[in-house]
């Protein structure tokens, strides 16, 4: 047993016991939705006036939980691959990342339970509300960050100067910025729950593409 706990413990693993409780949360939601939801069920995924012009089966709850697990295993296979060092470097923002985007599709999840059993909380639209705040604040944060050993945006390469690592920074916050007011424009607008999906998803992995773009831009500037 030691041997083993040592085996483990040198392993570079993302994907905590809470992701898990997550997945596992997901997945119990599911469950739920296919007993409680008919099976002729279509959620409406946008409105074009006061007719839905976009379905969703009752089969798309089997998305969440498959989402999910590959985003576990593609973290896991992430966390293999880094060198200990750039694992030391990015885990504390890898973790997080993980975190948000799995409650992100939990609460997509439980917001298509809510609607699909007649409840008028519109979950999906809150969670567009919340993440955008979020978003903003994060904006914020990076914009504004004073470059010092643990803050900022950790990537493989280094950012060389004071200058790169000052525009490295407002592009990042600038991005994360409009992907938070995209989406609290999205929820004020009642843009539908199809809307806020692919809001979500650009949101979150838009200005980290961005981010990643802009440090290898500026890593020898």
């Amino acid at each position: 047993m030691p041997k083993a706990h040592h085996i483990l413990g040198a392993m570079q693993i993302l994907i905590t016991r809470f992701h898990l409780l997550l997945l596992a949360v997901t997945v119990a939601i599911t469950g739920v939705a296919f007993f409680r939801v008919p099976a002729d069920y279509a959620f409406a995924a946008h409105w074009s006036g006061s007719a839905a012009d976009w379905l969703w089966p009752r089969d798309a709850l089997f998305v969440a939980p498959l989402l999910q697990v590959m985003l576990l295993v593609k973290f896991l296979v992430i966390g293999r691959l880094l060198t200990k060092n750039q694992y030391a470097k990015s885990q504390h923002i890898l973790d997080p990342a993980l975190t948000l985007i799995m409650l992100v599709v939990g609460a997509c999840q439980l917001g298509l339970l809510l609607t699909g059993i007649g409840s008028d909380l519109d979950f999906i639209r809150l969670t567009g509300f919340v993440l955008g705040a979020a978003l903003l604040v994060l904006a914020v944060v990076l914009f504004e960050a004073e470059r010092h050993t643990y803050a900022g945006l950790r990537m493989p390469w280094p950012i060389s100067s004071e200058r790169a690592w000052r525009w490295v920074h407002r592009v990042t916050g600038l991005a994360f910025g409009l992907a938070g007011g995209g989406l609290l424009a999205l929820a004020w607008l009642d843009a539908g729950a199809g809307a806020l999906v692919l809001g979500f998803v650009a949101a979150l992995y838009g200005p980290t593409t961005i981010a990643g773009l802009t440090t290898a831009l500026f890593r020898r500037t």
